[in-house]
């Protein structure tokens, strides 16, 4: 049975995103949303939480994987002593229904295969009835919810699940298809599949026609920008940090967090990273989505939000599920959309003046919002807040958290000032001064000759790294080398960067998590503001290669385990793939233009 995260492959339809593994299994799969409850839950416990499979009946049968050129359509072969198969796996989205779509292809000789489908709604709580329809096709409802089956071999139940065996030859092709409607609706019409998976392929090719390659980068560069736009809902323009919830930063840990959600901290890298690579259309739907989305009091402003910009994420934990090898609590929800982190307003307000630097208009709106943001950071800017890192150890003045309040009101001046934007000029201008010199007082520790996690704190932190790449300090600042070499020092573990070490009980949980990727794709953007680019490089072939086969990664790397650890595929990570990739091949890629002018970054091919 797959146990490994990287051993998962993702299909998706831009609305939902389903995890198979190696052997066939479509072991996660919540519908009709990301953030929906799961029909299939086995990757947090065992197959009887719910599955599909469909493989090769020989245990020993050899695997090999791939996706169909630049698509999200992953193909699975099995080469037995007999002959050999394939596997098509995609999804599909009609109005009110989402389809999985399998295909199974005889490439030689006979081999013998089996499917296993295993319904359980509600994170693996409710077993629905199942029913044969007059057309043959089976259905699973409970509640709201149904799945019908469209199988073309014979099935039986079997210990309240559904199987069978069946013989596929060289030349022969057999289509299934699992539809989820809800259940108060009629029934789709059935599909075909290869119609289907045709209208797929046109559907990548037409996107990636607007990729700006990002030169020898540019296959793992347009396989995350797949990967992103597999986690983007195709109609509200949210991006989901992850398809998963609770993949835990250490195995057998309670860092399990639900990730289905959209956080404003992406902003920015989400819009360098599209912008950079030709998707401006994405770029304008993530914007919108921003805009919709913090809108309201500027008091109530939270850190993520649903996929349609929902408020109410309310954490609670799931007794039923055992968790990714025992790593329990398994959580749905998530507690820190109630967090207080400042760093937030330069997000949000870094994220407005990219998209006013590359002309996405909208301007009345976005500046009446930002303004109001403004006027509340005023007030609250010189409190303690929760932080970047969302640690649950109590408040503090975190450095970062006071950095990006600077870039806040560093990108309300620079607003006033490039585009004519009506606002308090001085008093922000002074603000931005005061906050400065703050950072640089009480977040900088001149024995060490570096800054730290927090005021009074002795304590590093990765997203010290930001410094420079906001434009707080140039590359070239003592105190900037400084922090580098001290993080180099203090926070690599076999080359990678920690977000921070966990042994000093700051986030108030138990010590110990792998190495967040996103960190040390910082570290090598900071390289190339050192003009180390060699360092850089190397770096970043090393994080490449720890990319899956087919090119995915999750959130965290345990070094000494050699495995990904953490909700998968994770957004921040090729996100931050994209944005190195381009600082490497770009004359003004995103980090030099972030951290220097805000030039256009559709200008830095």
């Amino acid at each position: 049975m797959t146990r490994l995260i990287e051993d998962y492959a993702v299909i998706g339809n831009c609305e939902t995103m389903a995890l198979v593994g190696r052997d066939g299994s479509i072991d996660w799969l919540c519908l009709p949303r990301f953030d929906s409850a799961s029909c299939f839950s086995a990757l947090l416990d065992g197959p009887d939480k719910g599955r599909w499979l469909i493989g090769a009946e020989a245990p020993d049968a050899r695997v090999s994987r791939r996706y169909q050129d630049d698509t999200l359509i992953l193909e699975t072969t099995w080469e037995t002593a007999e002959g050999a198969v394939s596997v098509t796996d995609f999804m599909g989205r009609r109005e009110g229904v989402s389809d999985v779509i399998r295909v199974v292809r005889g490439l030689r000789g006979r081999v013998a295969m089996r499917t296993e489908l295993i319904v359980r709604f509600e994170y693996g709580t409710t077993t629905p009835w199942a029913a044969r329809h007059e057309n043959g096709t089976l259905g699973f409802g409970a509640g709201p919810d149904r799945l019908i089956l469209d199988a073309p071999v014979r099935l039986h139940g079997e210990d309240q699940s559904t199987v069978g065996r069946f013989e596929v030859s060289a030349g022969e092709e057999l289509g299934f298809t699992l539809s989820w409607t809800p259940s108060y609706r009629a029934a789709p019409e059935p599909l075909v599949a290869t119609e289907a998976l045709a209208r797929n392929q046109a559907f990548w090719a037409k996107w990636t026609a607007q990729f700006k390659p990002a030169g020898e980068w540019s296959s793992a560069v347009l396989r995350s920008l797949i990967t992103l736009k597999g986690l983007a809902h195709w109609e509200t323009g949210g991006i989901v940090a992850a398809a998963t919830t609770s993949l835990p930063e250490k195995i057998g840990g309670p860092r399990n967090w639900d990730y289905r959600y959209c956080w404003l901290r992406d902003a920015t890298f989400t819009l360098y990273a599209l912008i950079s690579a030709g998707f401006q259309e994405e770029a304008l739907a993530w914007r919108q989505w921003l805009l919709r989305a913090v809108a309201g009091n500027p008091d109530d402003l939270q850190i993520m939000y649903g996929v349609a910009g929902e408020r109410r994420l309310e954490e609670r934990e799931l007794a039923n599920l055992a968790g990714f090898e025992n790593s329990a609590p398994v959580r749905i929800g998530n507690a820190a959309a109630g967090q207080v982190q400042l760093d937030v307003y330069g997000e949000v307000l870094d994220a407005f003046y990219v998209a006013r630097k590359a002309g996405m208009g909208d301007d009345a709106a976005s500046w009446a919002l930002e303004t109001a943001l403004l006027t509340h950071l005023e007030a609250i800017w010189d409190q303690p807040d929760d932080g970047i890192w969302e640690v649950r150890g109590g408040r503090k003045h975190f450095t970062h958290s006071k950095v990006m309040a600077w870039v806040a009101f560093d990108r309300a001046v620079r607003s006033i000032e490039e585009f004519g934007m009506e606002g308090p000029l001085e008093r922000w201008r002074r603000l931005a001064q005061d906050i400065h010199a703050q950072v640089c007082e009480e977040g900088f520790d001149a024995d060490r000759n570096t800054f730290v996690q927090s005021y009074g704190s002795t304590a590093l932190d990765a997203s010290l790294l930001l410094i420079p790449m906001v434009g707080f300090l140039p590359p070239s600042d003592p105190r900037v080398v400084g922090t580098l070499a001290a993080i180099e020092g203090d926070l690599l573990r076999d080359g990678l960067v920690l977000r921070y070490d966990t042994e000093n009980r700051t986030d108030g949980l138990p010590p110990g998590e792998g190495s967040f990727l996103a960190c040390s794709f910082w570290l090598a953007d900071n390289y190339i503001l050192q003009d180390r680019y060699d360092d850089a490089e190397a770096l970043f072939k090393r994080l490449l290669a720890m990319r899956n086969d087919v090119g995915l990664l999750a959130e965290e790397y345990d070094v000494q385990a050699k495995r990904q650890l953490g909700n998968f595929p994770q957004a921040f990570s090729h996100l931050a793939l994209v944005n190195t990739a381009h600082n490497l091949t770009a004359a003004r890629g995103p980090v030099h233009l972030r951290s220097s002018d805000g030039a256009n970054p559709a200008d830095s091919r």
